[in-house]
């Protein structure tokens, strides 16, 4: 499961830093929809550093107050099936 954890967020910190670098050369965008998505299945932690880093995102009320929220509720499903 660390593993996926681990996966999962890295993957999800390049796509923030990928949809940047294409928001900054005027390309095809990354979906928030997908970028969501990818926050949904583990990978909040990962997006929320790639908003602070890249600084991408951050006026986005989706992003920053449901990043924070969607990291909570990863912390707990994640807790939890690690007591299983």
């Amino acid at each position: 499961m660390f593993l996926y954890i681990l996966l999962i967020n890295v993957i999800s910190f390049i796509l923030f830093f990928v949809d940047k670098q294409k928001a900054k050369n005027r390309q095809w965008r990354i979906s928030e929809s997908k970028l969501l998505f990818f926050a949904l299945i583990g990978g909040s932690l990962g997006e929320i550093l790639g908003m602070k880093i890249f600084r991408h995102k951050t006026k986005t009320p989706k992003f920053y107050i449901g990043l924070p929220i969607i990291l909570i509720v990863n912390f707990i499903f994640f807790y939890y099936l690690s007591r299983l």
